[in-house]
């Protein structure tokens, strides 16, 4: 089984490409839990949900995983919540780097947030592109300080939906 994520800021792509995945590759998309949470609560998130959005994650993560397919596209992991963590309440759980640091993911695929147009819908909060660079900085700082496997996904649609390509096809060869 390999494991590839998408990661990097809102609206940058990340569902779009793992829905592509799935039809391209057959891969199975882990979605994000986030969306789940708040879809059901209908209320913005605060600092107390943070556990209970990561645990779920984790949990939609390890069934896929359980499952043991070729290809598991995450749409997201627990990097994102640790992020959104610190920049919306200031503080993160404890426990969600271990957590991160103790599974195994063959790639990481950080989108850029450059290229393509911010997409709003009601989750989403950070239309301005420095915001969005700014998550995408953070997200590239951390995957490099932890030496994870991390390719830059950039450029419009068509030239992200054929580096993802290109890149799982990669780590698909790989034994």
């Amino acid at each position: 089984m390999k494991v590839v994520v998408l990661c990097g800021p809102e609206s940058s792509g990340k569902s779009w490409l793992a829905e592509r995945m799935r039809v391209q590759l057959g891969a199975v998309v882990v979605g994000e839990y986030v969306r789940h949470f708040i879809d059901r609560e209908q209320r913005d998130t605060c600092y107390a949900d943070i556990d209970a959005i990561a645990r779920g994650q984790l949990a939609w993560e390890d069934a896929a995983r359980r499952a043991q397919p070729a290809l598991l596209v995450l749409d997201t992991h627990l990097l994102s919540n640790m992020l959104w963590s610190e920049t919306l309440f200031g503080n993160r759980p404890a426990w969600l780097e271990t957590a991160l640091l103790q599974r195994h993911y063959d790639a990481h695929l950080l989108l850029s947030p450059e290229g393509v147009e911010w997409t709003a819908d009601s989750q989403r909060c950070q239309p301005e592109l420095s915001q969005r660079q700014a998550f995408f900085a953070q997200s590239r700082a951390w995957l490099l300080a932890h030496a994870l496997p991390c390719t830059v996904i950039s450029g419009d649609w068509r030239a992200r939906e054929t580096q993802v390509l290109a890149s799982i096809r990669h780590v698909l060869d790989q034994p």
